[in-house]
């Protein structure tokens, strides 16, 4: 089915990007995403806040639910910025703890641009992503309908669900789109990121070894046997890790090892062009819930285009084949080499 919809994508791309933005609308998003390298992503970093503002755009998007709209209730807006412009309410959600901060440091942003708060997120996202290296360029629409109210509570998944949670989550939300191989795609974004709340005692642990680099890194370290925790664990949603300061959520390591998932999720293993395309697709079909593409205008071309990777996937030093939980009873676990030295580790010195 994923691979069904990607060729569709890629057939009708010109009817999906919608209407090509105007040289003034140009002008006031490249003034935005210049005043976003300087003054929130450290002069166009993969920081905190770059990592944060891609998270943003999930937990405002993934909360829609035609499921709940069935039954007569409101089901979310989807990517209509109702997790800023109700924040007071959205962050105080349990997966959305410890987001506030990002939203603050945004706002200033939003209120001395005239954007809206929907367009916002996502931009912004799109903005900091392009400061990884090996990120793709991600999409950029503008003229969505911001949000009237807030969405209900328990539409985010949370890191200690099942597989079966999250996978019926997102296909409520996509309508069907997202089945268990997109959100493989979908983590993908993990590479970027770190965890603040899962573990309070040490805020923005990091998921993989190399968090300011969107490479394949944490399909591989996913797969290894976890033999520690970073902090006080073992806390909700949180499994061991394979090293020192390093992060790994329970999902995570679920979905690394489901016999539905696991195939997929080693084939982004040692494939960094498959690690960019895929999760370009995904994040173009994120970013528009809930709203309607025909009255969308395409901005992508304001994102800059990231960097390439520098370097190689590998296991972190200390750590070989023999540390790998091999689920996947398909296919071979790619050869990789071993950093050199002594044994990795990710936590503050």
């Amino acid at each position: 089915m994923a691979f069904k919809i990607l060729s569709a994508l890629i057939s009708v791309v010109a009817i999906v990007q919608g209407a090509i933005a105007s040289p003034p609308l140009n002008r006031r998003l490249f003034a935005i995403r210049e005043d976003l390298q300087k003054n929130l992503f450290d002069g166009g970093q993969c920081n905190a806040e770059a990592h944060e503002s891609l998270r943003l755009t999930f937990h405002d998007a993934i909360a829609i639910s035609p499921a709940l709209e069935a039954q007569g209730k409101f089901g979310g807006g989807g990517a209509d910025g109702s997790i800023a412009i109700f924040s007071e309410i959205e962050t105080g959600f349990h997966p959305n703890i410890g987001l506030d901060e990002i939203v603050e440091k945004q706002r200033p942003f939003i209120n001395r641009h005239n954007l809206g708060v929907a367009d916002f997120i996502q931009f912004a996202g799109a903005i900091g992503a392009s400061n990884c290296p090996g990120a793709p360029q991600l999409a950029a629409f503008v003229g969505r309908k911001d949000a009237t109210q807030p969405a209900p509570d328990g539409l985010v998944p949370e890191p200690f669900h099942t597989p079966d949670q999250i996978f019926d989550r997102l296909a409520d939300a996509s309508q069907g789109e997202f089945d268990p191989i997109l959100t493989v795609w979908l983590l993908t974004a993990h590479t970027v990121a770190a965890a603040n709340d899962v573990d309070p005692t040490i805020p923005g642990s990091p998921f993989d070894s190399t968090p300011g680099v969107f490479d394949s890194q944490f399909f591989v370290e996913t797969t290894l046997q976890g033999t520690l925790f970073p902090g006080d664990g073992p806390n909700q949603g949180e499994v061991k890790s394979p090293l020192r300061g390093e992060m790994r959520l329970q999902s995570d390591f679920l979905i690394a090892r489901d016999n539905r998932t696991a195939c997929e999720w080693q084939s982004f293993i040692n494939n960094q062009t498959k690690v960019h395309d895929m999760f370009q697709f995904v994040f173009h079909d994120l970013s528009i819930l809930g709203q309607d593409i025909n009255s969308l205008v395409d901005c992508t071309e304001v994102v800059p285009v990231p960097k390439p990777v520098v370097g190689r996937t590998h296991f972190p030093a200390g750590l070989t084949i023999r540390d790998v939980n091999h689920a996947c009873a398909e296919t071979p676990f790619p050869v990789l080499p071993t950093d050199p030295g002594p044994r990795t580790s990710v936590a503050p010195v």
